[in-house]
């Protein structure tokens, strides 16, 4: 079949912004704690891929890139709430279908929800001696990933967050314009690869890759390092998303 056309998309992401605003607590929730682990999956398989990869920069990027968008295959295939692509919700407020609150409920739910799925998968791979694999490569490499991220400045990080949701959002947007399930798959692998590979920064894969990083032996992240990473590319992420995605699209098709 042929794919939607880039209205019928703005109108079925309006549709079910309106549905994701108003689902209830415990629903919202648990989809969200979800979604947080599905995207902490996609970075193990993203740790793991590089590691002592010996093709060369650009190649191991994108090796990298493809491992880890089974993050958003996961959330969107299997279904859960992720703040990131949530986003994409202020095409429903600015046709004032919601709310600020209802757009800030699902925010605010969605990211701790999302906050707590990343976290217990730290855990859960770190005792689960995984990363010991080949003598501890596979921890040293998640510790490296950790400690560029929190070397970034604060202004670095904001515009890789928002660089990256652009591209999250864009692959969410090209998801809704197909029909199949390959389809979507397919829509995933471009955009998220290319936003690994070109070193941008996403909110909820830093809520696993850094705590994973400051729990291997020799680390020296803080937890205040942790947050400075975290703050900046939170919003950069919400910019990229609502702004630069979500309300270019509503002036494009859907504003009256």
């Amino acid at each position: 079949m042929d794919a939607y056309t880039p209205k019928q998309i703005a109108e079925l992401v309006n549709n079910i912004g309106i549905k994701k605003a108003g689902l209830p607590l415990l629903q919202t929730i648990t989809l969200s704690i979800l979604a947080g682990a599905f995207i902490a999956f996609g970075g193990m398989f993203y740790t793991m891929a590089i590691t002592d990869s010996t093709l060369g920069l650009g190649p191991t990027r994108l090796l990298g890139g493809l491992a880890f968008s089974l993050g958003l295959v996961l959330v969107i295939i299997a279904g859960a709430e992720l703040f990131t692509g949530n986003n994409l919700i202020i095409i429903a407020w600015s046709e004032k279908k919601i709310t600020t609150t209802q757009l800030l409920r699902n925010w605010g739910i969605v990211y701790v929800g999302n906050f707590i799925g990343a976290l217990a998968c730290a855990w859960f791979i770190h005792y689960s001696g995984t990363l010991d694999i080949a003598n501890g490569a596979v921890a040293k490499t998640a510790l490296n990933i950790a400690q560029g991220k929190v070397a970034l400045s604060s202004s670095q990080a904001f515009i890789r967050g928002i660089l990256c949701n652009t591209l999250v959002c864009l692959a969410i947007w090209l998801c809704f314009a197909a029909h199949t399930v390959s389809g979507k798959i397919l829509a995933i692998l471009f955009p998220i690869s290319a936003f690994v590979a070109l070193g941008f920064e996403h909110s909820v894969a830093n809520m696993y890759l850094i705590p994973i990083g400051m729990l291997q032996e020799g680390s020296t992240i803080t937890l205040i390092d942790f947050i400075q990473n975290l703050i900046p590319v939170t919003l950069g992420n919400i910019l990229g998303g609502s702004a630069f995605v979500a309300l270019v699209y509503w002036i494009c098709y859907l504003r009256k």
